[in-house]
């Protein structure tokens, strides 16, 4: 009887490691997948946070590649200008008319402009590119406009106090042709 008491003893002390052992390895297969779960996230942020740099230095490498295009110092500031109407076949513009504005040539990152002031108040904005040692200046209304107004000017003949050319201005099916002569503003 004492062997039988002996054999039941061992085989339940057996059993209660063995299911100890099942129980160890249950934790250690569930700890195993979380690990491999957090290794899936982590190399999943580590490919997004590598894509994030690749387009971070493709920005910073066509930043360098832009020229950003801005008026020579020559030409860039405030001017005086004055316009004198020189031709017209329009009711709104007498030949003779003469106006006296502040010029401003400045630039964005995008493109250069000229900024026409009178009285302190912005009255129309010019696009501009400058080529060939010449000033071309561009405004047009957009098609929602009751007046169908382009403005063309061209300033060819630049010097470091003066700048003179022509404006020409199409408003529906008139036409007027202006002198500009600008003058270094001494503000």
């Amino acid at each position: 009887m004492l062997k039988n008491v002996l054999f039941i003893i061992i085989t339940i002390s057996f059993l209660l490691v063995a299911c100890d052992d099942k129980k160890k390895e249950t934790d250690l297969m569930m700890r195993e997948k979380q690990l491999l779960e957090k290794e899936k996230q982590f190399a999943q942020k580590e490919s997004e946070y590598q894509s994030l740099l690749k387009m971070r230095d493709s920005i910073f490498s066509k930043k360098d590649s832009i020229k950003i295009t801005v008026w020579p110092k020559e030409v860039a500031g405030a001017w005086t200008g004055k316009v004198i109407c020189t031709e017209s076949n329009c009711n709104d513009y007498v030949v003779g008319d003469q106006r006296t504005d502040t010029w401003e040539f400045d630039s964005d990152s995008l493109q250069l402009s000229t900024k026409i002031i009178n009285n302190n108040n912005l009255v129309r904005i010019y696009s501009g590119k400058f080529e060939n040692n010449e000033i071309k200046l561009n405004y047009k209304t957009d098609s929602t406009s009751k007046k169908q107004v382009e403005m063309n000017v061209l300033l060819n003949e630049i010097s470091p106090n003066k700048i003179r050319g022509t404006r020409t201005i199409a408003v529906d099916n008139c036409m007027a042709r202006f002198s500009v002569e600008l003058t270094r503003s001494t503000k």
